[in-house]
């Protein structure tokens, strides 16, 4: 058809046809192909060998197997990226010897399409992968971290000790933020989002960005006003965008501009087909750009993948750019990135706008450390932990109930064990999660408080990235300090609306 690239090969593979379609779809001028051979341009280095083959067996009276159908095959673009075409090719002979015709159909809709199920197939299985590792290694860091402090105060009179328990800390708080980005790119942190101004929250970043890139970078900052507010965890928004400016200083190691914007859009439904996970509606779009190096087009796919970097050996973890998106998709956003080799990248992410009726329960994580005197039954499979936490709360003052899982639990219970306080995790083995067993044991004692931790959620507690309302929920790995703040939190809450309707229920 007239949509169709046109080229026209003569017997020796060299092309003498390429129409403007042709130069569209590829991306080479007429002027740079013409007397090129096609299968060094256009036919990926894989196939090239079966297409020298194939004309030379049509060319020596073999036959083709190709020739007046159409098929659907791989083919190379300038920027070196594979795309799907629809083909089909004639022959004609004149006197200077056959002439090829090809008409190559663009599938622009399929590829996307094909491309949008590729990448979420892949990130839905790294994310698993990630995820479960780092809920195994958050078990470990709970103990390491909580002991740690333990260690500090029996060595706090001896110098070098001391030294070396504090080298221990850093290394063990290395590795909680790195579980934190393995989560936040598995979508499984748990997140505590709230009505947010992203206007107030750049201008607060840029500040201290202008102390950290430097002088030779300038910031440049265009927002719009009355831009509405978003529901998003604050605190992994600020984190989220330091790690795409420092990206973006990386690029620019001799100076440039970082540009950072805002802007109130809609996302329509012909965009949201076109973008797979993306829901139609109002959003609020944040844009951070370089004038940097640009991302080359061969590895742009591959730039929120964890551990994937660009980076010398011991410059950078990879983990960065994948925390974000990780991020972005549990808080219900989208990202996109445009970049250009020598011009620059542009990151936008895209989070949906908050409704009055959205809100979540702010805990007073500030409250002085302090112990207790009731009863805490811990949860927890994991025996090391389970072994720590009960220590902890012992030297708090509280009195511990221990069990392995919810079965063992609830046995306690029926046997008539009181308590006042359920301290479980979210993911256990057997058939009852940490929710689970909280709404069992509420059935048989009503006044009971609860208090959940997780190295990661399963959705057991977090829908659409973010915590149930009234959910009390301490994250792993955490020391003794969080520990004791978050258990008087617990007690001292009043029962929650979940709970009254519960009991209502009963």
């Amino acid at each position: 058809t007239a949509l169709d690239a046109f080229i026209q090969m003569d017997e020796d593979g060299r092309m003498i046809g390429w129409n403007p379609q042709a130069e569209a779809l590829f991306g080479w001028s007429r002027d740079e192909v013409i007397g090129k051979a096609l299968g060094d341009l256009i036919v990926p280095e894989r196939l090239r060998a079966r297409h020298t083959a194939g004309v030379a067996r049509f060319l020596q009276g073999g036959g083709s197997t190709i020739l007046g159908k159409r098929i659907e095959m791989d083919a190379l673009r300038r920027d070196g990226t594979e795309i799907k075409v629809g083909l089909k090719v004639t022959a004609l002979r004149r006197r200077s010897g056959y002439v090829f015709n090809a008409f190559v159909q663009d599938f622009p809709e399929k590829r996307a399409l094909d491309e949008q199920l590729r990448m979420s197939q892949k990130m839905e299985s790294i994310g698993q992968l990630t995820g479960g590792v780092a809920h195994d290694f958050n078990n470990m860091l709970t103990v390491i971290t909580g002991t740690i402090e333990i260690l500090a105060e029996g060595v706090a009179n001896d110098p070098k000790l001391a030294a070396t328990v504090k080298l221990i800390d850093e290394a063990a708080t290395r590795g909680v933020e790195m579980t934190q980005r393995l989560l936040a790119f598995a979508r499984k942190q748990p997140l505590q989002p709230h009505s947010t101004d992203v206007n107030t929250l750049l201008v607060d970043a840029a500040k201290l960005l202008r102390q950290t890139l430097g002088e030779q970078i300038e910031i440049e900052s265009i927002l719009q006003d009355e831009l509405p507010p978003v529901l998003v965890d604050a605190s992994q928004l600020t984190t989220a965008l330091l790690n795409l400016a420092l990206n973006a200083r990386d690029a620019m190691p001799y100076g440039g501009k970082l540009m950072l914007e805002t802007c109130d859009v809609h996302l329509d439904e012909a965009y949201a087909r076109a973008n797979g996970e993306v829901r139609p509606g109002q959003y609020v779009m944040m844009a951070v750009s370089d004038t940097g190096r640009g991302i080359p087009a061969a590895i742009r796919d591959k730039v929120f993948d964890p551990f994937f970097t660009t980076k010398a050996p011991g410059k950078g973890t990879g983990l960065g750019l994948s925390m974000v998106y990780g991020f972005v998709k549990q808080s219900g956003g989208h990202i996109k990135i445009y970049s250009e080799e020598g011009q620059g990248t542009s990151i936008k992410i895209y989070l949906p706008q908050a409704r009055e009726t959205d809100k979540v329960l702010e805990l007073a994580l500030a409250a002085p450390i302090e112990g207790g005197q009731e009863t805490v039954l811990v949860v927890e499979d994991d025996a090391l932990v389970r072994n720590f936490v009960t220590g902890q709360l012992k030297s708090l003052g509280y009195t511990t109930l221990v069990a392995a899982n919810a079965a063992e639990a609830l046995s306690l219970i029926d046997r008539g064990a009181t308590l006042d306080l359920l301290f479980t995790d979210v993911v256990m083995p057997g058939t009852m999660n940490g929710r689970q067993l909280a709404e069992e044991v509420i059935k048989r004692l009503p006044s009971v408080k609860v208090l959940f931790t997780s190295g990661y959620t399963q959705n057991a507690i977090v829908h659409h990235g973010r915590l149930d309302p009234d959910i009390i929920l301490l994250p792993k790995p955490y020391r003794k300090s969080d520990l004791a703040r978050l258990v008087r939190v617990a007690l001292s809450s009043p029962l929650t609306p979940s709970l009254k309707r519960l009991l209502a229920a009963l």
